[in-house]
């Protein structure tokens, strides 16, 4: 029975379809939902990506992971039609059942007729341009249909659970003894379990053996402190988010105990116990040995009668699996199904440039160190280019045509057929399929290979897009995060530390930064960097015996090959020299070269650090195998060689002008104080500002002449350099006038009339002065005009504090001064202090510490020494406030010993 305004009609079914009546809250057929997920996606472009992953994690979370690569290629087909041809919102909506899962996609166009042709056997015209999706329906689906109502259309499709024997998850083929994977010792299958919060809780006896560390080391740390994750910026899926995955498969590296890391392939599962707390259990396996835990390969779907078009075809299914958004997965699979369609040797993918002007290896099976992935090629035909990118191509024997396909020389290969992948007339890459068997191939299998590349081209270069916008950015985020931090320090050590952290591992495997002293000096190495950083000193000990890459601005970006070769000449160098010492090790520093050829045994590539239109220095990056850096990465790193160079130059600037100014503010401050006889001298000073080494503030302490000493503390109006010429004036005025016997009223008044001589740049000042003369008898008699500074405070034995003198006006006010000179001696156990007002004006919100704080203070340092008193003043200060003192700061204390 059908609702009132509902249309059900069939379009297609499949034989093995249940035709059931539909209940919306609980049935479909004869089988319970169990489960239902719903999303509605917007008609833009990216709303079909997201209805993948949507649909991708919703039967990842119910277990149905070998539904997933059908139902997100259907699902794809079906949103794309509501959201790009409809042009209207869609609905997706999943249903889980005990047999199988239904989808169903709700667009807002109930007038749109089917899109496809019949043809005379009733089924979609596969020449036509509509329909595909629905073609797919009929090809993948257990079912699917169309109903119609006044509002709206949807259409449907559902997948069935595969029958399985009692536990077994997949089967495969009985194979000879000689094709059986191959481990060289007991396989060995580390059970790793992690918590939430990707805390280690289980590490079993097969963890230890492989990677070294006993329970107690890792039980309680993060995995992610142990995982070496392969990484490039804006792509792939860190440690942390597959621990959070239901289930997670691939291949990644652990650190092991002596620092090596171990290649490994994983199998995470995430459960949870009675009380509902999930976990993750991972099974690790070396690398070599993956078939232990590797998923099987999907073989290719055959639905019934309706297995047209897909007949055993091994590309057959490839657009699902794996999705086409993961653009390595789906490149190594289709390498390898096509190798395996033509019963080939090797195969290899190329994908064009964004300028179609030259052909990047990404993706080769069967071929050694997987031929150099991310090297170029041109793509025109001329003498050692590849010259079978637009067209297909037969070579029977590569022998008789050497150079004709670059990739593959030196390979072994004889017979290869290449086509091209093209979109829209428009070259996207290239595929091949080579056997070490001449004549192998011919049109045949050229036709058959095209056919299949023609079936995947458009997912290829979909997904090459996606990976391209996700690079892009990743790119700029990488960027923006780079320009933070090297824009939040001014030290050029720093500097070079953050560069390299920053293209390690993120850009390379190593790095090296050379500097440049003079712009015409010879760049020095500065800085090396290895994502082991056990090889550090190997590779620094390397570069220094190769000479230094050009630093010639008009070479630009370019390879580098100097420190390759040198690697590969020490480590020949001492495989003969074993031989000719009968295989003993040779002593000396050769060991650490040779163990550092791998380390360098890739492309190594120099950037040039240009700022402000001169070389700074040079940046290198490494790789450590036979793979090339891509160009999304070269251009990457360009960019933040820019960005660092500048950096760079700043910090170096910085540093000139900060030591500039250090020496000159160095020369401001009193050379070492004298020592007297029977009167101990203790000075504190702290100048506000960051690099600054003197302010307004200033201290001073000289001999007079046999027998006296002058002393000085004042403060100038501000602070910083202006302030300091001031310092600068007044205590080498004092010292000269001083020396000329003047007495300290008349020395405070000529000092007055030379600051008022500064005319726009004086600055009042004030001033505390005083003469010393230490007694034979014991104690010092004490003479001193304090001239507007805070007064000095006199400390007895019996901790009783005064203050020392009268106060008096500042100097650089006014021009006639008439100052008077106070007496009185010091003696034995006294303590004299002398402040500037940074420690009496110490705030702390609307308290001061003011003079009756600071007498308090003094008062509770009987029996100390010059030196704890001053100490005891300036921590009494600095505990006063949370903030840090904001003014200049400068303490002076004599005290007159009791013996």
């Amino acid at each position: 029975m059908c609702r009132p305004g509902c249309r059900w009609t069939s379009v297609t079914w499949h034989p093995a379809a249940r035709v059931g009546r539909r209940d919306r809250d609980s049935h479909w057929g004869s089988d319970v939902i169990t489960a239902r997920a719903a999303a509605t996606f917007e008609p833009v472009g990216r709303s079909v990506a997201t209805a993948r992953g949507f649909v991708r994690d919703t039967l990842q979370g119910w277990g149905l992971a070998e539904l997933i690569d059908d139902a997100v290629v259907l699902t794809s087909e079906l949103v794309t039609n509501a959201v790009i041809h409809a042009g209207t919102s869609a609905d997706v909506l999943c249903l889980r059942d005990e047999s199988g899962v239904r989808v169903e996609v709700v667009d807002r166009h109930p007038e749109r007729e089917l899109p496809f042709v019949p043809t005379r056997r009733g089924t979609p015209d596969p020449d036509s341009e509509g329909g595909r999706g629905l073609m797919l329906c009929a090809v993948l689906s257990a079912g699917w249909g169309v109903e119609y109502t006044s509002s709206d259309k949807r259409v449907w499709f559902r997948l069935e659970e595969r029958a399985q024997p009692v536990g077994t998850r997949s089967a495969g083929p009985v194979l000879p003894d000689d094709q059986l994977p191959v481990s060289d010792s007991r396989v060995r299958v580390a059970v790793v379990q992690v918590d939430r919060s990707d805390t280690i809780t289980s590490w079993n006896e097969d963890a230890e053996a492989l990677f070294a560390y006993t329970t107690d080391q890792v039980i309680g740390k993060p995995l992610t402190d142990l995982a070496a994750w392969p990484h490039t910026p804006g792509t792939g899926t860190g440690i942390a988010e597959a621990l959070r995955l239901s289930r997670w498969e691939g291949s990644y590296g652990l650190r092991a105990a002596d620092g090596r890391t171990v290649p490994v392939y994983a199998c995470h599962l995430r459960i949870r116990d009675a009380s509902g707390e999930p976990s993750t259990v991972c099974l690790l396996v070396r690398e070599r040995e993956r078939a232990v835990l590797q998923s099987p390969l999907r073989g290719p779907v055959v639905h019934g009668d309706h297995g047209e078009g897909s007949g055993g075809d091994p590309l057959e299914g490839l657009l699902g699996s794996p999705a086409p958004d993961d653009l390595d997965g789906l490149l190594q699979r289709t390498v390898e199904r096509a190798r395996d369609m033509l019963d080939g040797d090797a195969a290899y993918l190329l994908l064009a440039t964004d300028d179609e002007t030259e052909l990047e290896v990404r993706a080769s099976t069967g071929l050694p160190s997987a031929r150099q992935r991310f090297a170029r090629v041109p793509v025109e035909t001329a003498s050692g280019r590849y010259g079978s990118a637009r067209m297909p191509a037969v070579h029977e024997d590569l022998a008789a045509v050497p150079g004709a396909v670059p990739l593959l020389s030196g390979t072994g290969m004889h017979s290869v057929v290449t086509v091209p992948l093209k979109v829209e007339g428009r070259l996207t890459g290239s595929l091949g399929v080579a056997s070490e068997t001449p004549g192998r191939y011919g049109n045949e299998e050229a036709l058959r290979l095209q056919f299949a590349a023609d079936r995947i081209a458009l997912a290829v270069e979909s997904a090459r897009l996606t990976e391209l916008e996700r690079l892009r950015r990743g790119s700029l985020s990488f960027l923006v995060e780079a320009s933070e931090l090297l824009a939040g320090t001014l030290d050029p050590d720093q500097t070079l530390a953050l560069m390299a952290q920053m293209t390690v591992p993120n850009l390379a495997n190593w790095c090296a930064v050379y500097t440049m002293p003079e712009a015409d000096a010879d760049p020095v190495l500065s800085y090396v960097l290895h994502e082991d950083e056990e090889r550090i000193d190997g590779i620094k000990s390397l570069l220094e015996r190769v000479p230094p890459p050009d630093p010639d601005v008009r070479l630009g970006v370019r390879p580098w090959n100097a420190p390759a070769d040198a690697a590969h000449n020490t480590a020949l160098r001492s495989s003969l020299r074993r031989l000719a010492l009968g295989g003993l090790r040779q002593p000396g520093g050769e060991v650490p070269l040779v163990a550092t050829a791998a380390a360098v045994g890739g492309e190594t590539v120099v950037f040039p650090l240009l700022a402000r239109n001169r070389v700074i220095g040079l940046l290198v990056l490494g790789r450590q195998t036979d793979e090339r850096f891509r160009q999304e990465t070269l251009e990457l790193a360009e960019d933040l060689s820019r960005r660092a160079a500048l950096a760079l130059d700043n910090a170096r600037l910085y540093r000139e002008r900060t030591t500039i100014s250090q020496s000159l503010q160095r020369s401001l401050l009193p050379p070492e104080l004298p020592d007297i006889d029977g009167v101990e001298v203790e000075v504190i000073y702290r100048a506000a500002g960051e690099g600054n080494e003197v302010g307004g503030d200033f201290y001073d302490l000289f001999p007079i002449r046999e027998g006296a000493f002058g002393f000085a503390i004042g403060d100038v109006c501000g602070t910083g350099p202006e302030a300091a010429a001031v310092t600068g004036l007044a205590r080498h005025a004092l010292r000269l006038l001083a020396r000329e016997g003047l007495g300290g009223p008349a020395v405070l008044e000529r000092l007055n009339t030379a600051i008022l001589e500064e005319g726009s740049r004086a600055r009042f000042l004030t001033l505390l002065y005083g003469e010393l003369w230490p007694r034979p008898e014991g104690g010092a008699l004490l003479k001193m005009v304090c001239a507007g500074h805070p007064l000095p405070l006199r400390l007895k034995q019996n901790g009783h504090v005064t203050a020392a003198t009268e106060p008096q006006p500042l100097l650089g006010v006014i021009e006639d001064l008439e100052l008077f000179e106070e007496e009185f001696l010091l003696e034995r156990g006294d303590v004299l202090l002398c402040v500037t007002d940074g420690v009496t004006e110490r705030r702390e919100g609307s308290r001061m510490l003011g003079d009756d704080g600071l007498a308090e203070v003094l008062g509770g340092c009987t029996g100390l020494t010059a030196g704890a008193v001053a100490a005891r003043v300036l921590r009494a200060v600095e505990r006063f406030a949370a903030d840090s003192p904001s003014d200049d700061m400068a303490i002076l204390t004599l005290r007159v010993p009791e013996d």
